[in-house]
């Protein structure tokens, strides 16, 4: 279906892609992994045909319909939710906007002469839209809305009056609507909530084209992918099978490689002894002769390419009080909805509480209350004694000084720290080399929550209220965030849709639901999702 045949890329003295070759075959489910800037974008711009490869040649199947969603959706403005997501419906939305125009033009005295014509095309026009299903479009549409999170009311409502992380949602319904041969999705998982994301898992599950996708969400990507292509090194290989196999097969084949370089060099530097040892004897010459010749022949091995894993060795966080949140009466209200009238909560010193909840259930409203940067409108929050908060919001983003550059900015929080452990915590958060000179104003969304939870972390609190940390961060900054979490000995309360980072950090589970009581879990998420019988609270 789609056929990259020795492809060689490269911008600059950058070489992406040296005699590259993979392939899609129908109804497969691809995951495309790599480093980032590894090239998994200018894969999906070849096969769209926006890029060509300098060697080589990509090749799709003819009459092979795909649907593309990447994190630039575009101007979104002037219509609703719903007739935005139809907009992208393929053939079946050209044709029903041919539709309403015939039928103006039908009920238009002055096209009486054209009336004959008129009639004829628009049968022509109904009948290829009644084979595309088209009638349901407005159903459809409505039902990938309400997966990806829409209510009713907003999918009538102005499209341009939606946040970004909602107007990509509805670039994602669009795509879906599409139901093309080929969905090639870039992160789709970015700015879902957990019902979404579940959702979209099932829905891609019952997909019948097929799908090439990229995601730093690793359970998902567990879960819909069957297949994984990986860029490394200018190379592209296949692996049979979801992440967790790819990783260990990946493991696998390095510790091969590995022994293999090893023997060859024990190998080699046997018979180097050998023919130092006794190129003056004349009585060996043959021998040493033959063995020379033996090693000029030998194919060498190139030492294995070691991918650096990121680590960095945080300072532990000093040591607070038992009791280090203890809630008593909280009420809080916006207008005339109640998000919490009455609930006590208790904390205590090194437990890991995750907090769960549907859109609105209130779970940033805790967090903000937690972290002072919010009022009860009654009841009381308090904070125990010797406890040193740190908090991780979506808005920490942005107060980031944008004229310094990520190093700069380590130094002014750090001006004690030796730039050589300033450079090694850069480097842990995944800005290595030149990148630690970025200016922080062209710093991605992603890249600037490095820098903040670099910031924090460093010299960790021993309360950490965390909202969503894991946005936008790639699989090797997430793993290294989870390994330095499950050796702090803090007290952690954080709101996350990622699941892996769940499973592996919680203890203790608070699940929101609007217009119900809260109720508490003992155990992480995994015991939660046994307890309740469900992945997420809107999941019932």
């Amino acid at each position: 279906m789609i056929h990259l045949d020795s492809i060689s890329k490269h911008y600059g003295k950058q070489l992406l892609f040296v005699e590259a070759s993979a392939v899609v075959h129908r109804g497969e489910r691809v995951g495309l992994v790599g480093p980032n800037g590894a090239g998994k974008t200018t894969i999906f711009r070849m096969i769209l045909g926006a890029e060509a490869p300098d060697e080589g040649q990509v090749r799709v199947d003819r009459g092979v319909s795909i649907g593309y969603f990447s994190q630039d959706v575009g101007e979104m403005g002037g219509r609703s939710v719903v007739a935005e997501t139809i907009d992208g419906a393929g053939p079946a939305a050209a044709l029903a906007a041919e539709l309403a125009e015939l039928e103006a033009a039908l009920a238009d005295p002055a096209q009486a002469d054209a009336m004959e014509q008129l009639i004829e095309r628009y049968g022509e026009v109904q009948g290829r839209f009644v084979e595309l299903d088209g009638y349901s479009l407005d159903a459809r549409a409505r039902e990938i809305l309400a997966g990806l999170g829409f209510a009713q009311e907003v999918m009538d409502g102005d499209v341009g009056r939606l946040s970004g992380g909602w107007k990509m949602r509805v670039a994602l319904a669009r795509i879906l609507l599409m139901r093309p041969d080929v969905l090639l999705l870039d992160e789709p998982t970015n700015h879902l909530d957990l019902e979404s994301i579940l959702w979209l898992e099932g829905y891609l599950k019952g997909f019948p084209g097929a799908l090439v996708m990229t995601s730093h969400d690793r359970e998902f990507i567990n879960r819909v992918v069957s297949k994984i292509i990986e860029i490394d090194a200018g190379e592209l290989s296949t692996f049979s099978g979801n992440y967790d196999f790819y990783e260990e097969q990946r493991a696998l084949l390095a510790a091969q490689a590995q022994a293999s370089y090893e023997r060859q060099q024990a190998m080699l530097a046997k018979e180097r002894r050998f023919i130092e040892r006794f190129k003056t004897h004349a009585a060996r010459a043959v021998q040493v002769q033959s063995r020379v010749k033996k090693l000029e022949k030998i194919d060498k091995l190139e030492p294995p390419r070691q991918r650096k894993a990121l680590s960095f060795d945080f300072r532990p966080a000093p040591r607070s009080g038992n009791d280090v949140v203890k809630i008593e009466g909280l009420r809080k209200a916006f207008g005339p909805k109640k998000i919490y009238d009455g609930l006590d909560l208790m904390v205590r010193r090194r437990e890991r509480w995750c907090v769960m909840g549907e859109n609105g259930a209130g779970k940033t409203t805790l967090l903000r209350l937690i972290a002072g940067a919010s009022e009860p409108d009654g009841g009381d929050v308090t904070i125990g004694a010797s406890v040193k908060l740190g908090y991780f919001a979506q808005h920490s983003l942005d107060l980031l000084d944008p004229s310094h550059t990520v190093i700069e900015s380590l130094t002014h929080a750090f001006p004690t720290a030796s730039i050589g452990q300033l450079r090694a915590l850069a480097g842990a958060f995944g800005f290595s080399g030149d990148d630690v000179d970025k200016p922080v104003r062209i710093l991605s969304g992603g890249e600037k929550a490095r820098v903040v939870l670099a910031l924090m972390l460093y010299d960790p609190p021993n309360l950490l209220v965390l909202d969503e940390p894991t946005n936008h961060l790639d699989m090797a900054t997430k793993e290294m965030l989870i390994a330095s979490l499950s050796a702090y000995e803090g007290t952690m309360v954080f709101v996350s849709h990622d699941r892996h980072f769940l499973a592996a950090l919680s203890d203790h589970v608070l699940e929101l639901e609007a217009g119900a009581a809260p109720r508490v879990y003992l155990g992480g998420y995994r015991e939660y999702v046994a307890a309740s019988g469900h992945e997420a609270p809107g999941m019932r």
